[in-house]
């Protein structure tokens, strides 16, 4: 079984909990953005789990919206790391006492009964990655933190059966908003964040009957509403027969648990 929450999504914090079980349980966390004793407690609040249970991290990218708090507690649990040589380098090559594990674009990850797959992504990052999952029946794509979809990171989604998908800003409260201008344009810009319209586009190009759940995920405070981001997915996959359910994951609170099924 393949299950996923997010806890937290946003310039606050990201963290997602990636979880399949089968003989035994193999949890994920997808990006560690928050401090130790926050993260400790909404796994606690939300899942009744303590970091201790946690049996690897992946770092998507350096930004400190998506670190946190992640040396830190791998040290504290011993917990494996996985990132981009290019992430690690980025963060000045700090040692993680022997738990670092070196991701790159295309090489399958083995963590027992969840298999992840990263692939690189265009963003304004030294070598950012995002991920597939999978138990090896239902296919989870986590897709945050990109400027574009190419057809590279399409082909790597291919066939999910759930989506995290950015939905980061609406294009007109972006143009409208009190950024300045060279923000708007490093937001709206090809190596940014996704926008509505944007999203919408892509969960159209990945879907077909078997997608069951789309959240959307990292909405801007300022510059979008899950209102907003909603009516973009749902105007995209309305055609779509079966269209999946669709959600946002809250920029404190996260998402429910979600169960990905094939």
């Amino acid at each position: 079984m393949l299950r996923f929450k997010s806890l937290g999504s946003g310039s606050t914090g990201n963290a997602t909990l990636v979880e399949a079980s089968g003989i035994r349980s193999t949890r994920l966390l997808v990006d560690c953005g928050l401090g130790i004793k926050q993260l400790s407690s909404r796994l606690a609040e939300a899942t009744s789990l303590e970091a201790a249970s946690i049996d690897a991290m992946f770092i998507t990218h350096e930004h400190s919206d998506h670190i946190g708090c992640a040396r830190q507690l791998a040290q504290r649990y011993r917990i494996p790391v996985w990132m981009s040589r290019g992430t690690y380098e980025a963060l000045g090559s700090p040692d993680f006492d022997g738990l670092l594990h070196i991701a790159a674009d295309g090489q399958s990850i083995d963590l027992g009964e969840l298999q992840v797959t990263p692939f690189t992504v265009p963003h304004d990052a030294r070598e950012p990655l995002q991920l597939s999952c999978t138990d090896g029946s239902a296919k989870l794509g986590v897709l945050t933190d990109l400027g574009h979809a190419t057809a590279h990171v399409l082909t790597h989604l291919e066939g999910c059966h759930a989506l995290l998908l950015e939905c980061n800003h609406d294009t007109d409260l972006l143009a409208k908003s009190n950024y300045p201008a060279f923000l708007k344009k490093r937001v709206g810009g090809p190596y940014g964040h996704l926008s509505n319209a944007a999203a919408a586009e892509i969960s159209t190009a990945l879907a077909h009957a078997g997608l069951k759940h789309v959240v959307a995920a990292h909405l801007s405070a300022q510059n979008n509403s899950p209102q907003l981001a909603l009516e973009a997915l749902l105007d995209s996959l309305a055609p779509v027969w079966g269209s999946p359910e669709l959600s946002v994951a809250h920029p404190t609170e996260g998402s429910h648990w979600i169960q990905v099924n094939a």
